[in-house]
């Protein structure tokens, strides 16, 4: 079995961060692990505090990992200091690094800022040059490129930027725009146009960090880059058509839809 590594905050609530991350490992054939960043008080409404991991322990959780266990894929999600973001890229130069996807969380949907503003050089400079794959939503790519993405032609504008940052590779997430829900993969050759249909529903909690965690599970099963995209976006398509109803805000996707159909679970 494939190890993947989530580094990311948490989310008490389950929708998000690493346990959404760890989730969205265990659905798609692997085994997941985590280094916590952060600690957030959220639920279905929002997030409501937040309580940075120190530098230090963020160390001593990879270094945990990647003595003892093989890592065969990395998924980082919230860092929201500087701080964080150093010792993790310090942290990770030491070892062999394997495929490393990078969702730059910013924002939450409720708009609690998880990456304070003296973070995003350091997210940038250090960070995004690591990464195999970054996937940005528009917001995000907005906040790094620093112009407006309003349409297909702008998202692979924003893809080309981006790239050349120094990120191998580059997925623009088209969600918010209006239409279908199209996607734009970018390897420095090559642009690609990934296509579903827009589910109209309010249970979508998670779903950057799941993408992005079934990306990773994929690429530690060696599928090459596009195909391990289009394996996780079947899989997202699937996790917020079949999104359901928790507390009294935006509910998350189901992590587990197909395996709890296949077991005769009601789903």
């Amino acid at each position: 079995m494939k190890h993947c590594l989530t580094i990311a905050g948490s989310d008490s609530c389950g929708g998000a961060g690493i346990q959404a991350d760890l989730k969205t490992f265990s659905a798609n054939g692997t085994y997941g692990m985590s280094v916590i960043t952060a600690i957030t008080a959220q639920n279905t409404q929002g997030v409501f505090d937040v309580q940075d991991v120190t530098p230090n322990v963020i160390t001593r959780q990879i270094e945990a990992i990647f003595d003892d266990i093989r890592v065969d894929a990395v998924k980082i999600g919230m860092v929201s200091r500087p701080e964080t973001i150093h010792a993790i890229v310090s942290a990770l130069k030491r070892y062999a690094l394997p495929p490393l996807v990078v969702d730059p969380v910013m924002i939450s949907k409720s708009g609690y800022d998880l990456l304070q503003p003296e973070a995003k050089k350091a997210l940038i400079e250090e960070l995004l040059p690591m990464a195999t794959l970054i996937t940005p939503n528009l917001p995000e790519a907005e906040v790094i490129v620093g112009y407006r993405i309003d349409s297909l032609e702008k998202m692979r504008r924003a893809a080309g930027d981006l790239h050349a940052l120094g990120c191998s590779n580059v997925l623009v997430k088209g969600g918010h725009l209006e239409a279908d829900a199209i996607d734009v993969l970018y390897d420095g050759e090559h642009f690609f146009e990934l296509h579903s249909p827009r589910l109209h529903t309010r249970n979508t909690h998670g779903t950057g960090c799941t993408l992005s965690s079934a990306i990773a599970a994929y690429l530690a099963q060696d599928y090459p880059l596009k195909e391990a995209v289009e394996e996780a976006k079947a899989y997202i398509t699937e996790a917020i058509e079949h999104g359901f109803a928790l507390g009294q805000g935006v509910g998350p996707v189901h992590h587990f839809y197909a395996l709890y159909r296949k077991a005769g679970v009601n789903v």
